[in-house]
């Protein structure tokens, strides 16, 4: 069967989302079995085709900003296993120096801009961004992703509202994955299709299958051209699912185990992997090889961050305040 998308697509995104499933599978393992990892942890195990989907149609140069179910994101702008395992482990080696955690990975470098925890709050950064895009004259677009959760937040209005009347260059994705910490979109709102949301700010808006790569390649692939052409924003509901629960302490008790392996029949790396057998893109061999050079790259970054220094004490009060003296230039 013909595809649309070429065999280095197809590998590409089954080595990226191995990548961030391997990733997410071992730091769990560290968080409860080995007592490595501390504080919060939030998984992404399950919504890896959303940022696959997202890499292809987008360029590095564009911003990605998100929530706190951030490790995926990072990883996928090209933040090395070895920097996100060691800012779990809270080492200097990490991408955030140690110093932000598993909620609050962030790489200026990588166009990564977070890793927010207070829910919601990244829409009206995410915003920011775009405007701050948008007055540089660059034909750069932001991808802004939250969860059906933080939809229910007033930010949210007051930044569409805005990001409309000012066309902000700005793709709002909402990562619905049916569960805000543990509570349904039924129970949380009388729209349950989040994508309407958009509907009374004329914000162009779709509802996409987010456990399918090429159905977000495309809608992000559509949003980015309209954002570009200087035509605004545009609002993308993505349906997926999360396998683990909202955090590593969640013991899932609002949903059965039935319909969680419902969702796995959907796994979005096994159907990637199905086409590119079907299509003779790589052998069985050749995708177990890929596994195997993931696995060890995974393993390496567990003993970076096991071998990485503790941040010093000096670095307490470092990238928390500025000297306010010094004017605020814009380049």
């Amino acid at each position: 069967m013909a595809q649309k998308f070429s065999k280095e697509t197809y590998i590409y995104w089954y080595e990226l989302m191995q990548l961030i499933r391997q990733f997410e599978l071992k730091s769990e393992e560290m968080y409860k079995m080995a007592g490595k990892i501390r504080g919060f942890y939030h998984a992404y195990v399950g919504q890896e085709a959303i940022a696959a989907g997202c890499m292809t149609a987008t360029n590095q140069e564009d911003p990605f900003i998100t929530g706190y179910r951030d490790h995926g994101f990072a990883l996928a702008k090209g933040v090395s296993p070895n920097a996100g395992m060691a800012e779990l482990y809270g080492k200097a080696t990490g991408v955030s120096k140690g110093k932000g955690g598993s909620m609050h990975f962030f790489s200026k470098e990588h166009f990564f801009y977070g890793g927010h925890g207070i829910v919601g709050a990244q829409i009206g950064t995410g915003a920011g961004l775009a405007f701050a895009e948008q007055y540089r004259g660059s034909k750069n677009v932001v991808v802004c992703f939250f969860g059906d959760g933080a939809a229910r937040q007033g930010m949210l209005h007051e930044v569409f509202n805005l990001a409309m009347l000012w066309k902000l260059p700005v793709i709002f994705v909402c990562e619905n994955n049916n569960y805000a910490m543990g509570t349904s979109v039924e129970r949380t709102s009388n729209v349950i299709d989040i994508y309407k949301l958009a509907d009374g700010y004329e914000m162009p808006a779709d509802k996409l299958d987010g456990m399918s790569p090429e159905a977000v390649h495309e809608g992000i692939a559509r949003a980015a051209k309209r954002a570009r052409e200087g035509d605004g924003p545009t609002l993308l509901e993505m349906k997926t699912y999360r396998y683990k629960g909202h955090s590593v302490s969640d013991p899932q008790k609002y949903r059965s185990k039935d319909e969680v392996e419902e969702y796995k029949d959907q796994d979005p790396i096994t159907k990637v992997s199905k086409t590119i057998l079907e299509n003779n893109f790589a052998t069985v061999s050749e995708l177990k090889a890929i596994d195997d050079k993931i696995a060890a790259i995974i393993e390496a970054s567990v003993k970076f961050a096991e071998e990485s220094p503790w941040p010093d004490d000096n670095e307490l009060l470092k990238d928390v305040y500025i000297d306010s003296s010094y004017p605020f230039i814009v380049d």
